[in-house]
């Protein structure tokens, strides 16, 4: 009947008018909410356990109200809920079915309890369960990084700043760059965690009723600030941003590099494509699709961050809009991450290519710093090094073609022996202050980004 109270609503008793098929639909988050089906059970169990505590359930109706909560749990697990036309979002299926399991007690529930503290309290327990499988990957990730580079301290290749040659490094000194990136994201997502794990089950729509405690850090203080906070969401979706970021920065790195004009490295097969037109084409899909990936997250994180911005206090529906950024953001970080293990575990590194590269131009810091150390200030000695590319530029050859005499007439400082400045392994171990390229400077990173890994 049209004038009947819309009673299949949890909202429902103060409407008389049916809602709008079209609003159902618009108003409905189950479709992708019921990703939180298991979190929500775990924390209404934990709230069942409260509402005894404080008398407003008995021993036994709290039983039969965990059973038929971990009966619905395992209907989830096995395919086997049936979603309703009703059912508006993961919350209401839930209680739904569980009143269908064992009748009118699974009404109880709710006492003190509204959807506005239920779902931020599943978000959360959803968002923590997730950060731990995403740690693991990125430590897995940064692992394999480390221990590459371990293994592949020989081999030199050309540093580049504004992807021109600059000075002589190690492939392992690239390696770690990122590396150490990657070890501050890990840093960032430990932070994190405290600031999810705050725990609003029973703020209420407004007032405070903490019943619970579901092994979180800490209790939401205030209820309107634990209804209404996704800070923790936006913070997540910034540090994901962050770290796609430097896997897009990598992958740039490794799309050059294994590009036929430079060929330092090339990737698996497992982790490329072809082209459909042209057979000769092996394309480093993976990585651009890395790089493609930050703009999507960081597109997710910006889109709910001006949701957010002009919302009032406590809980409003714009903050069902936080869903489908959140489940996606954590979907494509989770994805992102193993894959970039796999580029970076299955790739050659073609270490001739890489020495071929070095040119002795490469060299001419080197160069400038033999004067230095026969006391010439750098500032006039980068100036002779520079007149020295010009007269091997001027005669089409080589730095360490010069002679003795070519460098004599440049400064009287130069002596004999000037040619032993050409060496690439020598310009490397030189670099032994702390963050250089020598071996002895990798071998301290390894060390250092072993540590944090083996100590957390």
């Amino acid at each position: 009947m049209a004038n009947e109270p819309t009673k299949q609503k949890l909202w429902g008793g103060r409407f008389i008018g049916k809602t709008d098929p079209l609003m159902h639909a618009f108003n409905q988050s189950l479709k992708y909410d019921q990703k939180m089906h298991a979190a929500d059970i775990r924390g209404s169990i934990a709230y069942a356990k409260s509402l005894t505590l404080v008398g407003i359930l008995t021993r036994d109706e709290e039983t039969k109200i965990i059973q038929g909560l971990t009966a619905v749990g395992k209907e989830w697990e096995s395919g086997q809920f049936q979603i309703q036309p009703d059912d508006e979002d993961i919350h209401t299926a839930n209680e739904r079915r569980l009143s269908e399991l064992i009748g009118p007690l699974g009404g109880k529930l709710h006492t003190g309890r509204s959807r506005n503290d239920q779902v931020a309290t599943d978000m959360r327990i959803w968002l923590l369960e997730q950060v731990k499988e995403v740690e693991a990957s990125l430590i897995a990730l940064i692992r394999v990084m480390v221990e590459r580079a371990d293994k592949e301290k020989d081999h030199l290749m050309p540093g580049y700043t504004h992807l021109q040659r600059a000075q002589p490094i190690r492939w392992s000194h690239l390696l770690l760059s990122h590396a150490f990136s990657f070890n501050n994201d890990l840093e960032r997502l430990r932070q994190l965690v405290p600031r999810i794990s705050v725990l609003p089950l029973g703020s209420g729509a407004l007032a405070g009723n903490a019943f619970a405690e579901l092994g979180f850090q800490s209790l939401a203080e205030n209820s309107l600030y634990g209804v209404g906070d996704r800070d923790f969401i936006i913070e997540f979706m910034m540090w994901a941003s962050l770290t796609t970021t430097h896997l897009s920065r990598m992958s740039e790195d490794f799309i050059i590099y294994s590009s036929a004009e430079f060929g330092f490295i090339t990737l698996s097969d497992a982790y490329s494509t072809g082209s459909s037109m042209m057979p000769q084409k092996k394309n480093p899909d993976s990585l651009e699709l890395l790089r493609g990936k930050s703009g999507r997250i960081f597109g997710h994180m910006a889109g709910f961050l001006m949701s957010y911005k002009g919302l009032p206090s406590t809980y409003n529906k714009d903050l069902q809009e936080d869903k489908e950024p959140l489940f996606d953001t954590v979907d494509t970080i989770s994805a992102c991450l193993p894959i970039a293990e796999g580029v970076i575990s299955t790739l050659d590194v073609h270490p001739e290519r890489m020495r071929q590269a070095l040119t002795m131009d490469v060299l001419a810091t080197d160069l400038a710093d033999y004067l230095v150390r026969k006391g010439v200030p750098f500032r006039e000695t980068h100036h002779i090094s520079g007149r020295a590319v010009a007269l091997a530029e001027s005669r089409g050859c080589q730095l360490n073609e010069l002679t003795a005499a070519d460098y004599k007439s440049l400064h009287e400082d130069f002596g004999e022996d000037v040619h032993d400045v050409f060496d690439f392994e020598a310009s490397v171990e030189r670099r032994q202050a702390i963050g250089g390229p020598s071996r002895p400077m990798i071998d301290r990173q390894v060390a250092v980004l072993r540590e944090k890994l083996d100590g957390n």
